[in-house]
């Protein structure tokens, strides 16, 4: 970095490079510990928390658990503090101690970092890490059923899988996006029953996966009044399993024509998957593998002909593991898939990315892999997530996913030509709607706990205040929009000669370079935590912030080219973490709306 902190010592699991806020946590625990001396910088660092409003950092110290009392302990910090260029005051507040950074030091250091990491690096973004450079994930999400309509559920994991694929892949990690297709099954013997019955070639090419899903609810209704279908669609299936090439003929058709129809939908979301796999694909060689090893540790019992292995003791029930006709069941094929992409990938960690509703399945598949002592075992994780409630188009039928976008798109088009002076300087405003509709979905998605079920509102895509998808873009636009406002400061002088020092004149400017300070936190927390709602809260105080400063840290109509031109920098530095932001979440951001 060209404009240089004081040397501090190195503390293991901090990035100074990368994440500039770093540097002054050690300078705070070097404080803490120089003053304590039975605590060692590593061990204060692990306490230095982010402050509530109005402070940056706060140390607890009864959680060092030293002798003596808090207040003399508080005391003899406080007494040997001296500020420096890294903080500037310490407090005693009961149990706590709250410092305050210095505010040139921290506006030149988070600025000069952003720039750095954004202008002058090849392609990484600032406030990723490097932390998974040489591993590999697997994650697998989205994985919709071909012939049943691609509801919200689907909807949630292709949103929540996309952020983890792009988080994995900003951090490091060599990250293959899986879609295991629901391609498999007995209603697919149902769908070839009555695709005889009720098929037209003319649709199926027109949309795929609709017409198949219209012939499954006919035939469905069918078989409610006659038995005969579903043995018809139960020899049906027998048949694929055995690879009756008659069978199969249909099937293998029906299955690519809807993944084309998938890839150019998920293009339009912002979503792209490296293998497009399904349960037809996993091997009946892993399948039978997994059979074998686990009939050979003696974890399988036979009921009247049905294979199960015995879960109870680890209260996860009795898992069917063969049908009594000797056809395979949902969960064979998951354990053998996972088997095969540990062959396939070698992997070091691999996503499920299920909804919360199918738990006990997720959590009795990789008890078994465990059983098995397969040693990749403990690398498996369960991404869940609660359910979307109230979800219907608005004439409240089944949802596809391009009925979703489409209305989407056009709700937000509608919007758009409310403003006619902006609306005719949008170049492109079926793109543009359409990019404004799906970050109101993706928003709207990922603003709360993954875990937590939340009602879907339609109303909540229109709005361009308060914490929805298209107040970021508005925020992300009005960024955008200073470079063409002002052409006259622009291009900037390197960051060592812009007047930053003039921003700590500002609370409001020092507000948007702390947070932006806070990214690379945000970033590593969702990582451990496979939350997309962190980033999206960063977002939107980021975006409050900016909004809060316009009227304080003016650009146009600054008389001190110096004053304006640093202002210029510091909003840039936001324009282009906000938008790192929303890319991790998929959103792409825009430059006019």
């Amino acid at each position: 970095m060209s404009f240089k902190l004081p040397s501090l010592p190195d503390v293991p699991g901090t990035d100074p490079s990368r994440a500039v806020l770093d540097s002054f946590k050690v300078a705070i625990a070097k404080r803490v510990a120089d003053a304590l001396p039975s605590l060692t910088v590593e061990q204060v660092y692990q306490g230095v928390d982010y402050g509530k409003k109005g402070v940056d950092f706060t140390i607890a110290l009864p959680r060092f658990r030293l002798p003596g009392k808090v207040d003399v302990l508080a005391k003899t910090v406080i007494d040997q503090f001296q500020a420096d260029d890294f903080v500037e005051s310490v407090t005693h507040d009961k149990a706590f101690l709250h410092f305050m950074l210095k505010t040139p030091s921290l506006v030149r250091a988070v600025l000069t970092q952003v720039h750095e990491l954004t202008y002058d690096a090849p392609s990484p973004e600032y406030g990723t890490n490097t932390s998974g450079a040489g591993k590999k994930v697997v994650i697998e999400y989205s994985s919709p059923n071909i012939a049943k309509s691609f509801h919200v559920g689907h909807l949630r994991s292709t949103i929540i899988g996309a952020f983890l694929a792009n988080l994995y892949k900003a951090c490091g990690w060599e990250v293959v996006s899986m879609n295991y297709l629901g391609d498999w099954g007995t209603q697919f013997g149902l769908i070839a029953v009555g695709f005889e019955k009720y098929g037209s070639e003319e649709e199926l090419q027109k949309d795929a996966i609709k017409h198949l899903f219209d012939v499954y609810v006919n035939i469905n209704k069918d078989a409610e009044s006659d038995p005969g279908v579903k043995a018809a669609a139960a020899a049906w299936f027998k048949r694929m399993e055995d690879g009756d090439e008659d069978a199969l003929k249909n099937w293998r058709v029906w299955r690519e024509l809807s993944v084309k129809k998938y890839a150019e939908e998920y293009e339009r979301l912002n979503v792209h998957f490296d293998v497009y796999t399904g349960e037809s694909k996993v091997g009946k060689k892993w399948q039978d593998f997994a059979l074998e090893r686990l009939n050979e540790m003696g974890l399988i019992s036979d009921a009247e002909g049905a294979k199960l292995v015995e879960l109870d003791k680890w209260k996860l029930g009795k898992a069917v593991l063969r049908k009594k006709d000797g056809t395979s069941i949902y969960l064979t094929r998951d354990i053998g898939g996972a088997i095969e992409r540990y062959e396939q990938h070698k992997f070091d960690k691999m996503l499920y990315v299920i909804s919360s509703q199918q738990d006990l399945h997720t959590a009795q598949f990789i008890k078994m892999l465990h059983l098995m002592e397969f040693p990749w075992a403990s690398s498996i994780e369960h991404v869940n997530y609660g359910l979307v409630l109230g979800m219907s188009t608005r004439k409240g039928n089944v949802v596809f996913l391009e009925q979703i976008i489409r209305e989407a798109a056009s709700v937000m088009h509608e919007q758009m030509k409310k403003n006619q002076e902006k609306y005719a300087a949008v170049e492109d405003p079926e793109q543009t709607s359409l990019e404004v509709g799906l970050a109101a979905i993706k928003i709207q998605d990922m603003a709360a706990k993954r875990i937590n079920n939340y009602t879907f509102n339609w109303d909540r895509m229109t709005s361009f205040e308060g914490d929805t998808g298209p107040y970021l873009q508005y925020a992300h636009v009005r960024l955008t929009s200073l470079t063409r406002k002002n052409p006259e400061l622009l291009p900037l002088p390197p960051p060592d000669q812009i007047a930053a020092e003039t921003l700590a004149e500002r609370p409001a400017a020092r507000e948007i370079a702390f947070l932006l300070g806070t990214y690379p936190d945000v970033v590593r927390t969702a990582l451990r935590t496979h939350e997309p709602s962190g980033v999206v809260t960063f977002a939107f105080r980021l975006a409050h912030a900016i909004s809060s400063a316009w009227e304080t840290v003016v650009v146009k109509g600054e008389k001190d080219v110096e004053r304006a031109r640093a202002r210029m920098w510091l909003y840039l530095c936001a324009r282009d973490v906000l938008g790192a932001a929303m890319r991790l979440l998929s959103i792409r951001p825009l430059e006019r709306m």
